[in-house]
């Protein structure tokens, strides 16, 4: 019985004092005033009503106490700390190894030998696949025999010259000739290199395209070789980018394929944007020792672009008045019941639903989680685990 009669005198006052302030304005409705009493009684008359919000905001708490039959919302909340929030720019990139090539070769003729297999590990400078060079191996014999002879020639008209014996148009034409062989010889073999195929650099063999007795010709790869212990990613970046992206900014890597994820850094920024698509390159160099790696593998690249300490809410609980500003509802603990409060706050930046603030909370503030969309402000709810 008590409790009844408690919300009956507590809701009497209430419905009396607006019954007051009605009556008052019909008042100032009848009698002739200046604006400046109007104004006067306009600010009586606020500070009035704002006097029975807190009266009325009393007595709903009271009630509350006494109430037990009363169900207010319920809600969850948590408290606000200061955290790590990190920013990234996310695209996609592709790998490619820093030493990769087709090899070429440089004349053409049908193929002898091959001297490697398919996924075989080569040194630099080693032979890999050989060309017909028969009449150059034979043209190389014949010019080594004259070159012998004419170098016995050219030492003995040497002798002969140096003890003033014979002449020196003699002397000067076994030299010439000497000479000449020696740049024939040079060039010959110089030709006879082109039909091999040789290892620019260490590596992997990984693709045969030529095969023996087949024809090679200067237009058409004979091997791949690859070198994966060095590779980089590249991507394009739109160019709203830019400054946000400079050489030594943090990259996370994942490679969805090998369910792997590396963290490196920016190597280098493009200094040409592509017309086409307004997008520049960026380029990661990563180490690949175990050459698990592969060349042309696809790459997800997240490129961080911010980071700042502070508050850092989930963009879920964010809401909106309809003047477009962007509030959250906080807690506020008062006679054992929690009351509501609308919260606006700046948001400077959102990254995987969540949202960086930057001005209207701080630390320690207990703010609605789940619930948020069923409550409005100045309302007391029930908070719960």
């Amino acid at each position: 019985m008590i409790k009844i009669n408690t919300q009956i005198v507590m809701k009497n006052i209430v419905l009396f004092s607006f019954l007051a302030i009605f009556i008052a304005c019909g008042k100032t409705n009848k009698e002739p005033a200046s604006l400046t009493k109007l104004k006067a009684q306009k600010s009586d008359l606020i500070a009035q009503i704002d006097s029975l919000s807190l009266v009325l905001k009393s007595v709903d708490v009271e009630i509350s106490k006494l109430d037990t039959l009363k169900r207010f919302t319920p809600v969850t909340a948590f408290m606000t700390e200061t955290q790590i929030f990190n920013h990234f720019i996310e695209v996609q990139g592709t790998i490619e190894a820093d030493q990769s090539v087709e090899l070429y070769p440089e004349s053409g003729g049908n193929i002898t030998k091959i001297y490697v297999k398919e996924g075989q590990k080569v040194a630099k400078g080693a032979v890999l696949a050989q060309i017909d060079n028969s009449i150059i191996e034979s043209s190389i014999v014949e010019l080594q025999t004259q070159l012998d002879l004419a170098t016995t020639t050219f030492e003995r008209q040497q002798r002969l010259w140096n003890q003033n014996i014979g002449s020196e148009m003699q002397f000067l034409q076994a030299k010439a000739k000497k000479e000449g062989l020696e740049n024939s010889l040079k060039s010959i073999n110089a030709q006879a290199k082109k039909l091999k195929i040789v290892a620019p650099f260490s590596g992997i063999i990984d693709e045969i395209f030529g095969k023996v007795g087949g024809l090679a010709v200067p237009q058409m790869p004979v091997l791949r070789l690859v070198n994966l212990d060095k590779i980089h990613v590249e991507s394009e970046v739109t160019e709203t980018y830019l400054k946000s992206i400079k050489k030594g900014t943090e990259v996370e890597l994942n490679f969805p394929s090998l369910d792997k994820t590396m963290i490196s850094k920016v190597t280098q920024v493009g200094n040409f944007i592509n017309p086409n698509n307004r997008s520049f390159k960026v380029r990661v160099d990563l180490n690949n020792t175990n050459n698990d790696i592969k060349a042309n593998l696809l790459a997800d690249v997240k490129i961080k672009d911010f980071q700042a300490n502070g508050i850092v809410l989930p963009t879920t609980i964010l809401q909106k008045d309809r003047l477009g500003k962007t509030f959250v509802f906080t807690l506020k603990k008062e006679g054992g019941v929690y009351t509501t409060q609308k919260t606006y706050v700046n948001v400077q930046m959102t990254y995987n639903n969540q949202s960086f603030i930057t001005e209207g909370l701080t630390k320690n503030t207990l703010v609605v989680d789940k619930g948020s969309r069923l409550i409005k402000a100045d309302e007391i709810v029930t908070l719960v685990d």
